[in-house]
């Protein structure tokens, strides 16, 4: 998920993020019959490389590098066959999958049915703790899977998956759901080859995926992963470059000056410090777009009872002043939210928060006092350095100084991985800054990966809410058998979200990217942030 990017949690400001140094050389290096070696500035994964275990922007940008999904989604957001050349069903309960020919991982395998069923069976076995494990609790047997914290599952395969022949797969669901087939796209239904699940350690560093790119030498961490063209892959010959590789960096700004420099091709996020200037130094390669992240600030409600009051959380939220943090800081390349449903998706409502996210410094510190303040009147603020979250997280914590009289201090954690795995291991217990970017284009997405139970223990829910009307109206959503029901179903429990406030939804995101003069315009970078790299052409 950019931190907040890819249905997933997303590092930078913008989305995406961050981080360091040292892969030596940059720039784009010519290979290949003159095609180009490009670069793009990346943060660091949070996991080794398996699909089922990216759930962040940083690690899904080079999962979707480095292999092709079943589908992969349009300008409109509508889900298009790409693996796949059928996805049927009558029922929108069993989904019949049929597979394209042609396709083979790095290492020569076909890629099959059994390729997705082996790959999902392992993502959703909670043994193997895989971050995008409440993802397929759609699926029949899925629970199967999920006896829950101390038991052992007595299966390793669910019983809604059926591999009917080597190109057809069967998918049962436990109860109709419209949008399985726009779910496809994100890398936690990608496929996984045999070598995978004979050495999955090794495969974190070294992962073969059936992409269009494929590894060339192991993922160094904190330096660089770098790709090269599969010539095998049925579209390699879309691709105009001889492959990415991405540097990781720690500091937004030197790669910036990297990318002005030449040694950096890509970015897919602008440093704050140079949002006032980014349109003149790179011109017509600074692209500027939509984008489906929502930036957030979050309360550890299960594990720090300070946070518990909604009285407290609403009072913090009507303190900060969105308009001035997305004008004045971020030079209007952000605009304030008032849901928690990104504009981009059907279901969003302008103006859904209400007067919870209007700026009213004397209800919120009359409320604040009320609910009976903070102890010690003290609250501490998480962020990672790495995503360009500095200045605005700094200004929110003067607005709640002046506005609540509450003392806050901010706490930097150097890279995005390393405050997610805190909030992961429920280790940090003060309110953090976080951003969610879609997996895919669905209300239901910006709701239950985030907020619901079954996203506590294997998934995204760091503030450990849990309000049984939010599952079920989240439940009605899911099973209502038109979109218009399914809509209203998740608007419900979006408005129970809004009220709550386990999270206060503080802008919206919108795509400011850049090219070096290596690269002509017209890249394309879509609302997830995911670049197509078939339109990367050398200058």
């Amino acid at each position: 998920m950019r931190g907040a990017k890819s249905a997933k949690w997303v590092a930078g400001a913008i989305v995406v993020a961050l981080a360091a140094t040292a892969c030596g050389g940059g720039g784009s290096e010519g290979k290949g019959g003159g095609a180009r070696q490009v670069v793009m500035e990346l943060g660091e994964p949070q996991n080794g490389l398996i699909p089922s275990n990216t759930y962040e922007s940083e690690g899904s940008e080079v999962m979707n590098a480095l292999f092709t999904g079943l589908v992969k989604y349009d300008e409109k957001n509508e889900a298009q066959l790409d693996l796949a050349s059928s996805i049927e069903t009558k029922d929108s309960k069993v989904w019949t999958i049929k597979l394209k020919d042609g396709y083979t991982f790095h290492n020569g395998e076909p890629v099959t049915a059994q390729s997705f069923a082996d790959a999902w069976n392992y993502g959703a076995n909670q043994a193997n703790t895989q971050e995008t494990n409440p993802l397929y609790n759609k699926i029949d047997g899925y629970a199967d899977l999920n006896p829950g914290e101390g038991k052992k599952p007595a299966t390793d395969k669910m019983k809604g998956l059926k591999v009917v022949d080597e190109k057809t797969l069967e998918v049962t669901l436990t109860a109709p759901f419209s949008a399985f087939k726009t779910m496809l796209g994100f890398n936690a239904f990608f496929p996984l080859p045999k070598a995978f699940f004979k050495d999955p350690k090794g495969f974190e560093t070294a992962p073969i995926g059936n992409g269009m790119l494929k590894m060339d030498g192991k993922f160094v961490r904190n330096q660089q992963i770098k790709t090269v063209k599969y010539d095998k892959h049925p579209e390699a010959k879309q691709l105009k470059i001889a492959g990415v590789t991405f540097k990781i960096y720690s500091s937004q700004d030197t790669a910036y000056r990297d990318l002005l420099g030449g040694r950096v091709d890509i970015m897919d996020t602008i440093p704050t410090s140079a949002m006032t200037t980014a349109s003149k130094d790179l011109g017509d390669r600074y692209i500027q777009g939509t984008d489906s992240g929502v930036g957030y600030i979050g309360f550890p409600l299960k594990y720090n009872k300070a946070y518990a009051k909604p009285e407290i959380r609403k009072a913090i939220s009507q303190a900060i002043d969105r308009k001035a943090i997305t004008e004045k800081i971020f030079v209007n390349t952000r605009t304030p939210a008032d849901d928690f449903i990104n504009p981009l998706v059907p279901g969003y409502r302008k103006g859904a928060c209400g007067p919870a996210c209007d700026y009213d410094p004397a209800a919120a510190k009359k409320a604040f006092d009320a609910a009976g303040g903070l102890p010690g009147n003290k609250m501490e603020l998480g962020y990672n350095a790495d995503g360009g979250h500095k200045e605005w997280i700094t200004a929110v914590a003067g607005q709640l100084e002046k506005n609540l009289g509450v003392t806050v201090t901010v706490k930097p954690f150097e890279q995005f991985q390393a405050i997610l795995n805190d909030l992961g291991d429920k280790k940090y217990s003060g309110a953090f800054r976080l951003a969610w970017s879609m997996d895919y284009p669905h209300a239901e997405n910006y709701l239950r990966p985030i907020f619901s139970e079954d996203a506590i223990e294997h998934g995204s829910n760091y503030s450990g809410y849990v309000n049984p009307q939010v599952e079920k109206l989240l439940d009605q959503g899911d099973t209502a058998t038109t979109e218009d029901a399914a809509v209203k179903a998740y608007q419900q429990a979006d408005d129970i979200l809004l009220k709550e406030m386990p999270y206060v939804p503080v802008y919206f995101y919108k795509l400011n990217a850049g090219l070096s003069k290596n690269l002509k315009p017209g890249v394309r970078i879509d609302n997830m942030t995911q670049i197509d790299w078939t339109t990367v052409n050398p200058a």
